[in-house]
C-alpha cells in the first residue's frame, strides 16, 4: 500500500489496509478504518485514526489512539499515549502520561509517569506513579 510523505511524516490514504508489518522511520498518520495485519513499529509520533485495527504490537515515540480503534498485541510508547473512546487493546507500556478515555478496555497499564482516567474504563490493572481519575 502507497503511502505520502510530508517531511518527517508519512500519510496513509483513505482505505488503506495493510497486509504484513508497518515499519516508519518518521511519524505516522493514518485515516478512519485503516487495517493492518501485523505489527506497527514507528520511529516518531502514530496517530492511528478511528475504527482502525493492528493485528500485533504497536511500538512508538509517542500515540494518539483514535475512538474504536483494536489493537490485539501490547502498546508500547517510549513518552506519552492518548487512548480515546470505546478503544480495545491488550496492554499499554509507557514511558510518559497515558490518558483513558470513556469506554476504553485494556488489560495492564503501566506509566513511569501519570495515568489520566476520564470516565468509566476497563482495566486489569494500573501501574503509574500516579493515576488520576476525572468522574464525568
Amino acid at each position: 500500500m502507497k503511502v505520502y510523505r510530508h517531511g518527517e511524516t508519512y500519510i496513509a490514504p483513505k482505505g488503506s489496509f495493510f497486509d504484513g508489518n508497518v515499519k516508519i522511520e518518521g511519524n505516522f498518520i493514518t485515516p478512519p478504518w485503516t487495517h493492518i495485519w501485523g505489527n506497527v513499529v514507528v520511529t516518531g509520533r502514530l496517530e492511528l485514526g478511528p475504527g482502525s485495527t493492528v493485528g500485533g504490537f504497536v511500538e512508538a515515540e509517542s500515540a494518539i489512539i483514535g475512538h474504536d480503534v483494536r489493537i490485539k498485541g501490547p502498546l508500547r510508547v517510549l513518552d506519552s499515549a492518548t487512548v480515546c473512546d470505546n478503544a480495545c487493546l491488550h496492554s499499554i507500556q509507557a514511558g510518559g502520561d497515558v490518558i483513558l478515555r470513556p469506554g476504553v478496555k485494556v488489560g495492564v497499564v503501566t506509566s513511569e509517569e501519570t495515568i489520566y482516567v476520564y470516565g468509566k474504563v476497563s482495566t486489569e490493572q494500573l501501574l503509574g506513579r500516579a493515576v488520576k481519575v476525572h468522574a464525568p
